[in-house]
């Protein structure tokens, strides 16, 4: 359910939005591009979801995860995957500064990585998210505390990240989504999304079909 809300929070967007969400017991999702066989050791002890987005194997259950909707129609569609994604990652910096956390950008880890994650091709088996920091994602005291995977369509871009190895408490997220927009207001998913989102996870994201693509 929490992939087909993203899926369908792209297909309503008319404005940029953020949505974060938390997990209801152990799981572990894996890019579009990624190989069932490299993740079916875990069925056992995780909810599995194959994401729409791209990159390696992430794991959840203590993470802040979120979401974010670019629509074609604003202007900041036009800048690139990789300055975005770069962006995004700025801002949770400064997030974290807030709550006196000492984040960096990552610079000169993995050059091309980006791509890797945002056009999500995954060329290493069992390719660990967190365990293999690319340039623009957030570290702390060398360890990678914050990564993101992106899928771009006709319609808009859709960022998923994961932050976590930190303490999540202080506002963090409110702070976050400030230092993205001076201008964002806190709203629920309407309903119509909430009907869309629930058709996708019965028709895509629940189905063996989806999980077992690759």
């Amino acid at each position: 359910m929490n992939m087909a809300i993203d899926e369908a929070l792209l297909e309503y967007a008319t404005v940029p939005a953020i949505r974060f969400y938390r997990w209801h017991s152990p799981a572990l999702s894996f890019g579009y591009f990624g190989k069932f066989r490299d993740v079916v050791d875990y069925v056992s002890t995780r909810d599995l979801v194959r994401r729409w987005t791209g990159g390696g194997m992430v794991f959840h259950g203590e993470d802040l995860t979120y979401s974010i909707v670019i629509p074609a129609n604003d202007t900041v569609f036009g800048a690139s995957s990789a300055s975005i994604y770069e962006k995004v990652h700025r801002a949770l910096v400064d997030a974290l500064s807030k709550i006196g956390k000492c984040a960096v950008v990552a610079r000169g880890i993995d050059p091309g990585g980006i791509v890797a994650a945002t056009r999500t091709a995954v060329t290493v088996s069992g390719y660990n998210c967190f365990a293999n920091p690319v340039r623009a994602d957030v570290m702390i005291g060398g360890r990678k505390i914050a990564g993101a995977a992106q899928s771009r369509t006709r319609r808009g871009l859709l960022q998923q990240g994961s932050i976590q190895g930190v303490d999540l408490g202080n506002g963090l997220a409110e702070r976050f989504a400030e230092v993205l927009s001076a201008n964002c207001s806190e709203r629920e998913v309407a309903v119509k999304i909430l009907n869309r989102a629930r058709e996708l996870a019965h028709c895509k994201y629940g189905t063996d079909a989806w999980l077992r693509k690759r």
